[in-house]
């Protein structure tokens, strides 16, 4: 455990600098992305852009542009950053506003200046006016002012050249001559210094409302009566230009020009306006038009909180160190492969209005969790004035599918992720065709966001380089069945063409004399019909499925795949379009020089997008991201331990199909099948790094149980993982130190949670002995005659889960890296007050019983957790029976030891001293015994409180049966729960274990005051002979009616006379010996565990109990101690959900503030509809 804590601290420190000296985090605000936007073309066109495109940055028509470094950088630049929040406004992450301040001009039209997105200069003219009005200096004092902030100069400069080009191209003839002769003037006054003399500042405000009243004009489409108003915009401009802006001298010489007084004179001047049909004219009119209008600030542009996320981490890549990116033509091709079984794959019109007993549906839940997110979708769709239930009925409901599905952990967001691989090949083979002039001639005049998705080149060259392989398992099945999943899935392939699905076809093969079967491997696409179109079939020797499901699905579809790489991803991961951008130089990477050997494995960051759903969401999504950044980070380098632990990494396909392929599906033991990709690359020479430029996104559990589960299936894992001869081969092959890094990375995490809870059970044990036999007192004032303060110490040390503590490390260690020190701070503080504290330590117990189950019975086994949104409310039967053995028996066990310390133990502070130095172990008994109802939604809800204890009586008194699920049945439940003891090793280890509730009752019978002194044996013997006689008194108390039908009169005559003879029996030992009170409750604390003792050590011998008959009576004792310790827990849940406010803090503490309020708001509706059914 030393070791570990050593490791997880030197882990964070080194992970830290390395993140640091890699430029993480530098851009971690969207104030950074403001302030060093100027240098993102730069990066983007030296990193991301390949070597043909950037022969020429411009199209045929732009030969006059000047050659400036920084506007060819933007011309390069600037279709990407186009398309990449074209991609943010399709995902409805930004408005429509957003998105026009948020995108880039071409810059390759003749302005010879780079025009910058709005977003960076909106209100920038404003500001520049005010200083133009308050200014009293000389020109030089004014400009040096305004070049302060560097985007006010641009807004200047931009605005200045941009009126000067569109009045230029607006009119014509003594208009033009004019328009010439002003900016002549102007130039003039510049370069002499003596601006603020030619022109009064005062009366700029004035000029730019004349502008905007024609730039208004001019962004629509062109009517005679607009132009005529344009005509008269026009005329208004010059008159306030002449009269009112420019300085008298240069007044009297405009008006004394003769050929501009005829023209107006005879009414010519401006009568005619020359509406913008040039593409980089309607551009310059448009931008013009939002630089003079846009006041508001837009510092907070993107406000959407994943969108600047997104933003801030492609921005921040692009000075990270990276291969440069091939041509499309000559980097590897490579495919994507996804597993599917039975999945979401788009939710229904049904589901997403379906509402749970709160009344809450999946769409309500969406539309408080993403409030900006939802009014987007609306504008989008062009239905921004109408509520959802309008949507229902409308051709709008297929998109409103989408927009749901594409926030949850579905398929269809996989896939649209997965897709973007596509779209970016295609922009970037199209720019590179363009540059080298060989684009399709009928795409010349089309804007590059339009061009690049009609080039046939650009699509063919994308679709050599890429191929997306699903595996759906069973589509043949669902297909035949006309399941929802199956039209689901066509549905997408008929929206992705270059979507390929693989699947498992069987058939029916009826012979002469037995029926048999053929199964088949299948890969179809859909046709121009939409129709499943077969490409190939391969017949297989049997059916597949010999061992672990997914696996097996991956093994027989990967012959679809194609390529020299292939990334494995599951279906509940996304992908974005920026970051597909990037995928050249990541494969670029196979043939960079990364050791002696080259990578054979790419592993690939990821980002865990359910952080925001609910708290606990929030602190998986922190425990994940911190092991998937800083933690791989040093298992790749320096450890060199790296391993393949899930998706998204991208394996040399070669490599791994000739050595053994990417999955191992043996049963059981391959349970946790993707980390054996990396054992099976290690063990074969194999070299795996880890890569952070690039991302992906991936969806997490986001419930306790889910989560539970989720931890127990790779808890699980990792003890079949101890069994395995793949583990065991690496720890030969390893040198020490590899081997140990090794071992603390994977299966020693563990073992070495286990052994943490171990440490609290054998310390607790260890100070019960000492107080049980007196020992402790002794030793304290030995140790105090003796003044070893040492020995005293840890006597009275408070035992500090201490795994638990440093675990955090590596977490802040990557806010602060990430995210800065205040925002670090200020997320653990809300963390704690959160209660992160209570998940992580009930995640302790949670790793440490499968872990240990696993290693002492084998047998792990996949634990479905489902994906869904967990908004519902987890009734207590449900959380009892998931966490009766787990965590709650443990809990239970810790508290019976503390309480039996604090009566029994030395300590010269009494008890509160008691209470602090074992504060720690309450606080995991409070943990265990309560989280699964804290986080559980309206979990202190009165009625829902009432509903379950219903519930859960009724499960607890049903007797069950044949085929009787365990959650219908406390019986079923109670078998099902045996079924790990299966071997004789296993029924050995338990009994071993199970003997250690026997010290109780030893300790504590010599402690009762009727005792006395007396230390015989026989003390101990009679204690046995009492517990026989409570036995026999509750078989009595429970004798079934049933089976007596002929003496009931006799039974409740016996049960009635030995209440009244056990309650005179007690009151006269009371009154005539020296038992006290006390001395009951004492002798109850002793013998709960003997009992329960029992009942684990007949569980443990189930055949010999059933063969002597005592089985049925076993059962009982058992579902005694099951309704004790449900009502123990129960109780406290009962009373706080007395109190309405409970409820609402704990609705505060798992879900944001919106979603908090909807709550409140469904329970009240929820409550009218009961009302008005009733």
């Amino acid at each position: 455990m030393d070791i570990y804590i050593f490791y997880t601290l030197l882990s964070a420190i080194i992970g830290g600098v390395m993140g640091a000296r890699a430029r993480l985090g530098e851009i971690r605000s969207l104030h950074m992305v403001h302030k060093r936007f100027e240098s993102f073309p730069e990066a983007f066109v030296q990193n991301l852009v390949s070597s043909p495109t950037k022969r020429t940055p411009f199209n045929v028509q732009s030969s006059q542009v000047s050659q400036d470094n920084n506007k060819a950088y933007a011309a390069l630049f600037s279709p990407f950053w186009n398309e990449i929040i074209s991609s943010l406004r399709e995902e409805d992450y930004i408005s429509d506003r957003e998105r026009d301040l948020l995108s880039m001009p071409s810059n390759t039209g003749s302005l010879q200046l780079v025009q910058w997105p709005l977003f960076l200069l909106s209100n920038k003219i404003f500001l520049a006016i005010d200083l133009a009005l308050d200014c009293k200096d000389r020109q030089e004092d004014l400009w040096n002012r305004i070049c302060r902030d560097e985007y006010m100069m641009y807004a200047v400069q931009e605005c200045f050249y941009s009126i000067e080009k569109v009045l230029h191209s607006l009119v014509e003839d003594e208009g033009r001559l004019w328009v010439d002769r002003i900016f002549r003037e102007i130039n003039s006054s510049i370069s002499e210094d003596s601006l603020v003399i030619t022109l009064s500042l005062k009366k700029l405000p004035l000029v730019v409302t004349r502008f905007t009243a024609l730039t208004g004009l001019l962004i629509r489409n062109e009517s005679q009566e607009r132009a005529n108003g344009a005509a008269n915009a026009m005329f208004e401009l010059y008159d306030v230009v002449t009269h009112d802006l420019l300085s008298n001298d240069l007044r009297e010489q405009l008006d004394t020009w003769n050929i501009l007084a005829r023209a107006r004179q005879q009414g010519r001047l401006f009568s005619r306006i020359e509406w913008p049909k040039d593409p980089e004219i309607k551009e310059l009119v448009r931008r013009l038009h939002l630089l003079l209008t846009v006041k508001e600030s837009a510092a907070n542009i993107p406000k959407n909180l994943e969108a600047r996320r997104r933003l801030q981490f492609f921005t921040n890549s692009l000075f990270m160190d990276m291969p440069p990116a091939k041509p499309v033509c000559e980097m590897l091709p490579f495919s994507v492969f996804t597993p599917y079984y039975s999945e979401t794959v788009l939710y229904s019109s049904s589901e997403l209005r379906s509402e749970n007993e709160d009344g809450i549906s999946i769409l309500f839940y969406l539309q408080k969790i993403f409030p900006d997110e939802w009014d987007n979708f609306l504008e989008r769709i062009g239905r921004g004035d109408i509520g959802d239930s309008e949507l229902k009925d409308s051709s709008d409901a297929l998109e409103l599918r989408f927009w749901v599905s594409y926030r949850g952990q579905t398929l269809a967001r996989t896939v649209r992720g997965m897709m973007y691989y596509r779209r970016a090949l295609m922009l970037q083979s199209f720019l590179e065709q363009r540059s080298l002039r060989v684009d399709d001639d009928t795409l010349a005049n089309l804007p590059t966001m339009q061009a690049y998705k009609l080039s046939r080149q650009a699509r063919a060259q994308a679709d050599l380089k890429f191929t997306y392989v699903v595996s759906c398992q069973i589509y043949g099945q669902q297909k035949q069945r006309n399941l929802p999943e199956a039209a689901d899935i066509a549905l997408l392939l008929q929206r992705n063409e270059a979507l390929r699905v693989a699947f498992i076809h069987v058939e029916e093969n009826t012979a002469a004399d037995k029926d048999s079967k053929s199964f088949y491997s299948r890969l179809v696409k859909a046709d121009v019909d939409g129709k499943d179109q077969e490409i190939y079939s391969i017949k297989l020797p049997g059916d597949p499925k010999l061992g672990e499901g997914k696996p097996e699905n991956q093994n027989h579809a990967i012959i679809f795949t194609r390529g020299e790489a292939i990334q494995t991803i599951d279906m509940n991961q996304d992908n974005y379009l920026e970051e597909a951008m990037k995928v050249r130089n990541l494969l670029e990477e196979f043939k960079g020089n990364h050791g002696i050997r080259g990578p054979t494995i790419l592993g690939v960051r990821e980002h865990v997008f359910t952080g925001s759903v609910s708290s606990l969401a929030w602190f998986m999504s922190n425990q994940e991201t911190s092991f998937v950044t800083l933690g791989q980070r040093v298992l790749a380098y320096p450890l060199k331990v790296r391993m393949h632990y899930g998706h998204p990494d991208v394996f040399d396909r070669i490599f791994h199909i000739t050595r053994g392929g990417i999955s191992k599906a043996s049963r059981v033991i391959n349970i946790s099948e993707d980390i054996y990709a990396g054992f099976n690359s290690t063990l074969r020479q194999g070299n795996i790094t880890h890569h952070e430029y690039i991302q992906v996104g991936k969806g997490r559990d986001v419930g306790l149980n889910q989560i539970a589960l989720f931890e127990g299936k790779v808890a699980g894992g990792n003890g079949e993982q101890v069994l395995s001869r793949d583990v065991y081969r690496l720890g030969q092959l390893f040198d020490f130190f590899r081997m140990l890094s090794f071992y603390f990375t994977t299966v020693g995490y563990y073992v070495c949670t286990m052994m943490t809870v171990i440490t609290i059970y054998i310390f607790l044990y260890g100070r019960v002995y000492l107080a049980l036999s007196g020992l402790d007192q002794g030793i304290e004032r030995q140790a105090k005659l003796l003044g070893n303060t040492s020995l005293d110490a840890v006597l009275n040390a408070q035992f500090l889960v201490q795994i638990g503590v440093f675990t955090a490390v590596p977490m802040i260690m990557g806010f602060i890296l990430e995210y800065g020190l205040l925002k670090a701070v200020f997320s653990f503080i809300t963390m704690q007050l959160q209660l992160c504290s209570v998940f992580f330590t009930f995640s302790l117990g949670t790793r440490t019983h499968y872990f240990g189950r696993t290693i002492l019975h084998g047998g792990a086994k996949y634990r479905a957790t489902g994906r869904g949104f967990v908004v519902r409310h987890i009734k207590f039967a449900d959380n009892y029976r998931l966490y009766s053995r787990s965590h709650f028996v443990k809990a239970l066990e810790v508290a019976l030891l503390l309480i039996v310390y604090i009566a029994y133990g030395y300590n010269e502070g009494g008890a509160s001293s008691f209470i602090l130095l074992t504060l720690s172990s309450w606080f995991l008994v409070i943990s265990w015994l309560f989280a699964p109802y804290i986080f559980n939604p309206s979990g202190f809800e009165w009625q829902k409180t009432v509903d379950d204890f219903d519930d859960w009586t009724s499960w607890l008194l049903y007797k069950g049966g044949v085929g009787v699920k365990g959650e219908y049945s406390w019986e079923s439940w109670w078998d099902e729960e045996q079924m790990h003891i299966q071997t004789l090793r296993g029924r050995i280890l338990e009994t071993i274990l199970s003997l250690r509730f026997l010290m109780f009752q030893y300790g504590i019978v010599y402690k009762l005051n009727l005792t006395g002194t007396d230390t015989s044996l026989a003390i101990y013997g009679f204690s046995w002979i009492v517990l026989v006689a409570v036995v026999m008194i509750f078989k009595i108390f429970t004798f079934s009616s049933k089976k007596s039908t002929d003496f009931r009169l006799m039974i409740r005559f016996i049960q009635g006379v030995t209440a009244i003879g056990l309650i005179a029996a007690l009151c006269l030992v009371v009154a005539f010996t020296a038992l006290s009170i006390p001395d009951l409750f004492a002798s109850i604390l002793a013998f709960i565990p003997t009992g329960w003792a029992i009942i684990c050590l007949a569980i443990t011998w189930k055949s010999v109990i059933r063969s002597l008959g005592l089985w049925d009576s076993v059962r009982e004792f058992a579902r005694m101690y099951d309704a004790g310790m449900g009502m123990l827990i129960f109780a406290p849940i009962a009373f706080l959900s007395w109190f309405p406010f409970v409820s609402t803090f704990q609705s505060r503490l798992l879900f944001n503030q919106a979603f908090s309020r909807g709550l409140e708001i469904s329970i009240i509706l929820a409550g009218n509809k009961a009302n008005v059914q009733f």
